[in-house]
């Protein structure tokens, strides 16, 4: 069992000239390395987790080191991208709930994103693309690069890809630094890819590191969740939804939240944070800072009742920039008329009452042709089913 239980209280004091704007300016910012102890997911521990009346949470599959993103064939075959550098396609041949048999179809460094569409395969690592068919088995053919050349991990080296319904491929490509100007002008995007040919362009900018993003199933509206900026005190940044609109601009590095400046870096063009601010779109929903969100998907399925079609399900990992530790739960997101509403606790438990040990860290969402939801925990290598 891997034990840390690490506290690290760091002051943070940044006082300079920035042109003529201000002066000189000074804040103070407290900032908490924490980071719970982990545990095992015993039986008990899993049986214990708060959800709603009715649900209940089973492992589908586990012993699968570190499992992140998902996705589904038209035949059921669920595929998981590990940081192993691999992915593993996991059957459930008997319709129990449980995964009855694994097998590794593609090796890559770097995947992590991953996608189907017309018995297509599509992944992503961290400067390509690539896709293949899938086999009558399940296996996955050879592997074609189509896209290619895009920037550098840094910091963000999670890439992620989603089909828009019958449209084209949208990546996420995270920012390189915590915040900084950027030297590629598609780092901190949102992109979008013909599939047929790879041509890509800019779709939206200014977003830190969107990992988790799907499309309203009424709306058609593109929303997803931004991990905000380190740093900046246990309650900032806040962690962002965002309704991502062709050619809008969210902010980061410069501004967050409904317009609140950070102070660590100055606009371009001698720019005022409030006159950039006014220039960008404002985040839809925020939630507790450093509580890292990773995949949103909107529920489409029938298992659930009526009431979860068309709310969003967030997966949050968990902080470790935060005293007292937050995120390591899964939440939803109500919407009304196609725009958010509110947004409650769905799955919590996996972080303890006092904050210092946990034993899971939610990353991956996918719904199941039955209608229920796996979600990955790249922790204790398990993937959870959700029912009703």
């Amino acid at each position: 069992m891997r034990k840390l239980f690490l506290l690290i209280t760091i002051i943070c004091t940044t006082s300079f000239y920035a042109q003529e704007k201000e002066g000189v300016i000074s804040e103070e910012k407290v900032g908490h390395i924490y980071k719970p102890e982990e545990t095992e997911a015993t039986a008990s521990k899993v049986n214990s987790l708060s959800k709603p009346e009715g649900f209940k949470v089973t492992k589908f599959a586990e012993s699968l080191g570190e499992p992140r993103m998902m996705a589904v064939s038209e035949a059921g075959n669920v595929y998981v991208t590990r940081r192993e550098g691999d992915v593993v396609m996991l059957k459930d041949g008997n319709k129990d709930g449980k995964a009855d048999s694994r097998e590794i179809v593609v090796t890559k460094e770097g995947a992590h994103g991953i996608a189907i569409q017309d018995n297509m395969f599509y992944l992503i690592t961290v400067n390509d693309i690539f896709k293949a068919e899938i086999n009558n088995d399940g296996s996955i053919g050879e592997l074609k690069k189509f896209v290619e050349n895009l920037p550098d991990g840094g910091q963000h080296p999670n890439r992620t890809i989603r089909f828009k319904p019958n449209e084209d491929l949208f990546v996420s490509v995270g920012s390189t630094c915590n915040a900084c100007p950027e030297t590629r002008e598609e780092n901190a995007t949102m992109l979008r890819v013909d599939p047929a040919t790879g041509e890509r362009m800019i779709f939206a900018k200014g977003l830190r590191n969107t990992i988790g993003f799907d499309w309203h199933p009424e709306s058609g509206e593109l929303y997803g969740m931004d991990h905000g900026i380190d740093w900046l005190g246990d309650d900032d940044q806040k962690e962002e939804l965002n309704k991502i609109e062709e050619g809008g601009n969210y902010g980061w590095p410069y501004v967050y939240a409904d317009g609140e400046a950070n102070k660590a870096d100055e606009p371009p063009n001698n720019m005022s944070w409030e006159e950039y601010a006014e220039k960008t779109k404002f985040p839809q929903m925020l939630f507790t800072a450093h509580s890292a969100p990773m995949d949103l998907i909107f529920y489409r399925g029938e298992m659930f009742p009526s009431e979860y079609r068309g709310k969003a399900l967030v997966t949050f990992h968990g902080s470790w920039n935060r005293k007292p530790a937050s995120g390591y739960k899964l939440r939803t997101v109500d919407f009304e008329n196609g725009e958010p509403t509110r947004s409650e606790d769905f799955l919590t438990g996996f972080l303890s009452e006092d904050g210092t040990s946990r034993f899971g860290r939610p990353v991956g969402l996918v719904e199941l042709h039955d209608g229920s939801v796996l979600f990955s925990d790249d922790q204790n290598g398990i993937i959870y089913r959700i029912s009703y």
